[in-house]
């Protein structure tokens, strides 16, 4: 959720030689462990905006930020893996005026909570710190809502403090695919496109938190030994965040193409149209089979974007009226079903459109290809 650069640094490098070598640097009692929530950017990786914690230790010269959301754009084969779900990212560390100039360059805003907990535990979360950061465990698998840069920093505080103190803290029964559909404003297709891609899964009711934003909210509602968790939450940067304006990427493109289908009442228009929901369909099932991302699994979208449709265009083409005809009313009762599952999801709305469209070419498919009766007079 963080634009990630791979790079070691002079301070980075200093750093691991002072923890890596001692084990375990004491911290003063001046010291502070923060976590760190970042705004929202219009870049894919900043939608969702980035978490990070934060160590100061005057006394001892430390401000530092420790940061999930790393990974390696050297990875071989870096593409299949980040779509197959195996992708390793890490935990990185950097100087805090590095991290706060990062953001203000990307005018995005940054928000504190410090950590209200005993010395002991401050040491304890440190060292935990440390000792991922230069061991094995600094790699993790990235799953969308299960593991990433905030989940982990949920799991490590966690750990910490020896229990689920910091829990989600309201929205539990709303969705995660209605939890993610404010983050895509001012961009139409990327909401459309996990709109479609997305399975089941994002249909469960979002218990678990995923997102910056949600972390931050639950800590201001969080307790620990009957007492608040964090202090008030202290603003670094404040960012409005710009709506981007695109003369494509909006909704009203999106209509104007499915309008120009259903009214061009064209052959070739709707074979086109008919084998690119087709194709599609064939990358959701590839992907739900390939993916170890389970919310690509489970697609029923695929009632929509049919790979079936594939045998009716073939059918078509080679003029086999009858097999035309059958494939279409299937393809058309399946539409309904699509549309009776969908009535309550988050996407309805927003499929809505492609539906009609949908519905306007299979029954011109149909038409064409029914078996006229005779008309005897």
């Amino acid at each position: 959720m963080k634009k990630v650069i791979f790079k070691i640094t002079l301070f980075s490098l200093l750093l691991s030689f002072s923890i890596g070598f001692s084990q375990s640097l004491p911290l003063s009692k001046e010291a502070k462990i923060s976590v760190l929530t970042c705004g929202l950017g219009n870049e894919s990786y900043s939608f969702f905006g980035h978490t990070a914690i934060r160590v100061t230790d005057p006394q001892n010269n430390i401000d530092v930020v420790y940061n999930y959301g790393n990974f390696d754009f050297r990875t071989p084969n870096f593409v299949a893996k980040f779509a197959k779900g195996d992708l390793q990212y890490f935990v990185g560390v950097a100087s805090f005026p590095d991290f706060i100039n990062e953001y203000t360059y990307d005018k995005r805003s940054v928000f504190e909570q410090e950590l209200l907990i005993s010395q002991d535990l401050k040491q304890k979360l440190f060292d935990k710190l440390n000792t991922t950061l230069y061991s094995e465990d600094r790699y993790y698998t990235y799953k969308f809502i299960d593991k990433n840069c905030t989940s982990m920093v949920v799991d490590i505080i966690n750990s910490t403090l020896g229990g689920d103190i910091v829990v989600k803290k309201g929205d539990t029964d709303i969705s995660y695919r209605s939890i993610l559909f404010p983050y895509f404003d001012g961009h139409f297709y990327e909401k459309l496109g996990t709109s479609i891609i997305f399975g089941t899964k994002v249909d469960q009711p979002g218990t678990k938190i995923f997102l910056p934003f949600e972390l931050k909210n639950s800590l201001e509602k969080t307790t620990f030994q009957n007492q608040p968790l964090v202090a008030k939450s202290k603003t670094f940067l404040s960012f409005e965040k710009e709506t981007p304006i695109s003369w494509w990427n909006n909704v009203y493109t999106y209509l104007f193409i499915l309008a120009f289908v259903v009214l061009a009442h064209n052959k070739i228009v709707d074979k086109i149209y008919l084998l690119i929901l087709s194709l599609m369909g064939v990358f959701f099932v590839i992907m739900g089979f390939y993916s170890l991302h389970h919310e690509l699994a489970m697609n029923y979208n695929i009632l929509l974007f049919s790979p079936f449709l594939l045998i009716l265009l073939f059918f078509s083409i080679i003029k086999n009226k009858r097999w035309t005809y059958r494939f279409s009313v299937l393809h058309l009762i399946l539409l309904i079903v699509y549309i009776f599952y969908m009535i309550n999801k988050a996407h309805f709305l927003i499929v809505l459109p492609m539906i009609i469209t949908s519905g306007f070419v299979l029954v011109r498919v149909a038409i064409r290809n029914k078996k006229r009766i005779p008309i005897i007079i």
